[in-house]
């Protein structure tokens, strides 16, 4: 039996470290399409909420929605102010006509 030369033991070894990166790389794919299996899920979990709470899964429209519920918010907001004020001057106006 002949011993192996210098050049068929470093590709031995070379062959082996490129055995252990690719078994990484095989278990890091791995891990990912699971990754990819778990959020798939999760969009379409969250596409088919959206769909029954807001009638739409559609990104712009719900964008739509969301920037008219705030400038409906901001409205209702400015009109509670006023009411306050209004009621804080009405019960200024009372405590000086005592």
């Amino acid at each position: 039996m002949t011993s192996q030369s210098r050049f068929e033991t470093d590709q031995l070894r070379r062959l082996e470290e490129m055995r252990k990166s690719f078994d990484k790389l095989r278990a890091e794919r791995i891990r990912a399409e699971g990754e990819v299996e778990r959020l798939m899920r999760e969009l379409e979990e969250a596409r088919a909420l959206a769909k029954a709470e807001l009638g739409t899964d559609d990104e712009a429209q719900i964008q739509s929605l969301i920037e008219e519920a705030q400038v409906r918010n901001a409205k209702l907001a400015e009109e509670f102010g006023m009411a306050l004020r209004e009621v804080e001057t009405r019960l200024r106006q009372l405590g000086d006509e005592r």
